[in-house]
């Protein structure tokens, strides 16, 4: 199958977070059962950069993977096509996880997924992301569809 890409509303489409939790920008690529790649532009008026930390912001390593588990939303929702109403994507777990380098105002986050396994309406993804080439965090994300 080819790659396409999603711009803001065609995720919001695919997925029901909205600001200022919506922590993805653009899916630069999506590969239905494979892959997706998307885009985070970090900026200082982000609501967390209040408190996380006054003088020197840095975006929360939790948020960083929310973006991932977004990310991976999005692929699941594009490789299963029309979801049943009232259908969302549960975020079940986390492993794996590892943050390199901080993210701050400015970055531009590529967050890259793929998908390990898959029984049933249970997923399991690996997820990276960067700034500029450089891995700032990865991931192994679980999910699950349910009502």
């Amino acid at each position: 199958m080819t790659a396409e890409s999603l711009d803001i509303r065609a995720i919001i489409a695919k997925i029901p977070h909205r600001y200022p939790f919506l922590l993805i920008d653009r899916v630069l690529s999506v590969t239905p059962n494979e892959s997706a790649t998307a885009l985070k532009n970090v900026t200082i008026n982000e609501p967390f950069f209040e408190g996380h930390f006054p003088g020197r912001p840095v975006m929360p390593g939790v948020l960083i993977v929310e973006a991932m588990a977004q990310t991976s939303a999005v692929l699941s929702a594009v490789t299963l096509g029309e979801l049943e109403p009232g259908s969302f994507y549960f975020f079940t777990g986390i492993d794996k996880t590892r943050f390199r380098q901080p993210v701050v105002p400015g970055d531009q986050l590529q967050l890259h997924i793929s998908i390990n396994r898959r029984i049933k309406s249970m997923w399991r993804f690996s997820g990276e992301a960067y700034v500029d080439d450089k891995k700032v965090a990865s991931a192994e994300l679980m999910c699950a569809l349910g009502k």
